[in-house]
């Protein structure tokens, strides 16, 4: 499966214009070993994420809802959260690693 661009991206992108969604099934986006232990049925190969790799943002509209649990907690967010508490609440994301 290649990465394509979320169909939601003009409204992701009012959020915070440098976040880049794209739809990856779990095992391309390297996720982290704590996550990935918390998922308790997920073919890795078959579910999907809608995040920005870069900058570890998922939307949760668009991710498997065991992905997104196991994303919480872990130095993920969602773009909810990056929006109104995390690095993207200033209305840019460029001081984010």
């Amino acid at each position: 499966m290649t990465a394509r661009t979320c169909p939601d991206w003009p409204q992701l992108m009012e959020l915070d214009p440098d976040l880049q969604f794209k739809h990856y099934v779990v095992s391309e986006a390297q996720l982290p070993a704590e996550a990935l232990a918390r998922m308790s049925s997920a073919s890795l190969g078959e579910v999907e994420i809608c995040c920005d790799l870069d900058h570890h943002v998922f939307n949760p509209g668009h991710t498997d809802s065991d992905v997104a649990e196991a994303l919480r907690g872990t130095h993920w967010y969602d773009v909810r959260e990056w929006a109104t508490s995390g690095p993207g609440a200033n209305g840019s994301s460029s001081n984010a690693a």
